[in-house]
């Protein structure tokens, strides 16, 4: 096989690689996922609304690989990851940190202390420049978004908003972030820093708070246990922009694989970058057979 040249993959964590939701996950998935993470020329990106430590959570005990980079809390944190040393990028914060002008999230919590569908989270899940709340699961988030928007051009502050279901813990999460922090933003700060190009990268997601992502004409993957309103509204966006190609939805049934969680993302990575069915046919192999050398 000729030499693969660099590719970043850059993947959201629960319910895209994490099979942390009530469909089923294929199980050589994330075995054949780890031996494509360890090639010298794949480069692995988590984008993640964990923090760090939740992050390294997930690594220990779903056995997943070490990333190169992570881009963690929403997009409001860049990580390069070097022989197991997590360098924050700098950079990167002072870049976001523009939009908050200097108020953290703890001052920033209290302009909403009088919107009764939410509540703050854990403070270990805030961040310098992301707030976040819990809502109930079947609230209806776009007046209540409305609401929120509301109070942060009374008090001057850009930001994101970004609403999502937990599934297994039954809430709604709701992020305000810096309109620069979130993820597709750093996704492209980091494509540009780390001179990665538009056709080897490849993103992969599956809910609310990655269809920035989705719907921007990157190379993206929406894995085939999303939730259906997600696939309506990245379709619908991706239509409009007459860019519907930059989008795969997994079918399932590649190499017996289902299509969910990271098989779906194995079978996308194929889809947009074909010379890495050979990579993933040894892998495949090797999960199954436990035979060979990488």
């Amino acid at each position: 096989m000729a030499r693969l040249q660099n590719i970043l993959i850059c993947s959201d964590l629960d319910r895209t690689i994490i099979p942390n939701g009530y469909q089923e996950e294929s199980a050589n998935a994330r075995p054949v996922f780890r031996q494509l993470a360890e090639h010298v020329n794949i480069h692995l990106a988590y984008v993640s609304g964990r923090n760090k430590k939740l992050i390294l959570d997930a690594i220990e005990e779903f056995d997943l690989p070490i990333p190169d980079y992570a881009i963690g809390d929403v997009g409001t944190t860049l990580y390069r990851v070097i022989n197991g040393n997590w360098q924050m990028e700098d950079d990167w914060s002072d870049e976001i940190g523009k939009d908050w002008k200097g108020v953290g999230w703890g001052k920033l919590s209290k302009f909403f202390e009088d919107i009764e569908e939410i509540r703050l989270q854990e403070p270990e899940k805030q961040t310098r420049y992301k707030l976040s709340f819990y809502t109930a699961q079947n609230v209806d988030h776009r007046p209540l978004i409305k609401k929120i928007r509301t109070v942060l051009a009374e008090k001057g502050v850009r930001a994101s908003i970004i609403w999502s279901v937990d599934e297994i813990s039954a809430n709604g999460l709701l992020d305000i972030i810096p309109t620069r922090a979130n993820k597709l933003h750093a996704i492209q700060y980091l494509m540009q820093q780390k001179r990665f190009s538009e056709d080897r990268t490849v993103f992969a997601g599956d809910s609310g708070n990655d269809l920035d992502v989705l719907t921007s004409g990157l190379q993206a993957i929406l894995v085939k246990n999303a939730m259906d309103e997600v696939r309506k509204t990245a379709l619908e966006t991706l239509s409009g922009k007459h860019m519907t190609t930059r989008l795969y939805l997994p079918k399932g049934n590649f190499y017996g694989m289902n299509g969910n969680y990271a098989a779906g993302l194995i079978e996308g990575l194929v889809h947009f970058v074909p010379e890495t069915g050979e990579l993933i046919a040894k892998a495949v192999e090797r999960s199954i057979y436990d035979i060979g050398d990488w």
